[in-house]
């Protein structure tokens, strides 16, 4: 692994940025609704809460050197006296980053939502009635520290491309142990053929396999969740269900009707 001084921060945020995960019903780009072409599935799939917060990330080195991010910056680095406080991201996850484990090559990347606090988004109200901060772990990448001696066009695409090695849910359960982290909630562990395909049995799963969030940080919390992350259980496939959507495009096909 590079020296800290010798390797291209741009490089690094680039590398370890979290790539965008498609919905599980294709999105209509003209309505901004969901189209009946849902993604498709096979084996076993795992469904936990999607928290309506902001992705963060622990970028952690050899020798226990680590960066904290949002989706597009990064925020931190070990030992700095003053940090960005947007988001509360540092704020939240500074002491988780101070006691995990550095890897013993390449980089290793824990990607958490971190929600709540004070309007972190619209939907904090839901997770906290003051502003309580919390953090739960979605994935954890590993990344070969020569990619950050590409050039940064080919960095984006590597990435875009699925460059980044994700934990397997077996290998994502077994760090979220040893470390010591919270996980996003599992709800439960179905067939790849008992997803639905149609958008009212879409909602309706939704509405079974979560009516509550299961992360409210306080009694006050509002309590409506945002939606379910369907994932194989290798993770070669992975898709979000918000309610957000499903309701939005019911709407919208009552207006046409």
């Amino acid at each position: 692994m590079p020296a800290l001084a010798n390797f291209d921060l741009d490089a690094l945020n680039s590398a370890t940025k979290y790539p965008s995960i498609l919905t599980y019903h294709e999105l209509d780009p003209r309505s901004g609704g969901l189209l009946e072409t849902a993604t498709a599935f096979s084996g076993d799939v795992i469904l936990t809460e999607k928290i309506d917060g902001t992705n963060a990330r622990i970028i952690t080195l050899p020798g226990g050197d680590y960066f904290l991010g949002s989706r597009e910056e990064l925020l931190y680095a070990r030992g700095d006296r003053v940090w960005n406080p947007k988001l509360g991201i540092v704020e939240a996850l500074r002491p988780l980053a101070e006691r995990i484990s550095a890897p013993a090559d390449g980089i290793r990347v824990y990607y958490l939502e971190v929600y709540g606090g004070n309007k972190i988004t619209a939907a904090s109200k839901q997770y906290t009635g003051g502003t309580t901060l919390g953090h739960r772990l979605f994935d954890v990448a590993e990344i070969d520290a020569a990619t950050l001696e590409l050039p940064q066009a080919r960095i984006a695409s590597w990435r875009d491309g699925g460059g980044q090695y994700f934990h397997t849910e077996d290998e994502l359960t077994e760090t979220a142990t040893e470390e010591e982290i919270e996980m996003a909630p599992r709800l439960a562990r179905v067939a790849a053929s008992e997803l639905p395909t149609g958008i009212d049995e879409m909602q309706a799963f939704l509405t079974h396999h979560l009516s509550k969030t299961l992360v409210a940080l306080d009694p006050d919390a509002g309590g409506r969740p945002e939606g379910i992350v369907l994932r194989t259980t290798d993770r070669s496939v992975i898709a979000k269900a918000r309610y957000q959507n499903y309701a939005r495009t019911l709407q919208l096909r009552a207006k046409r009707s």
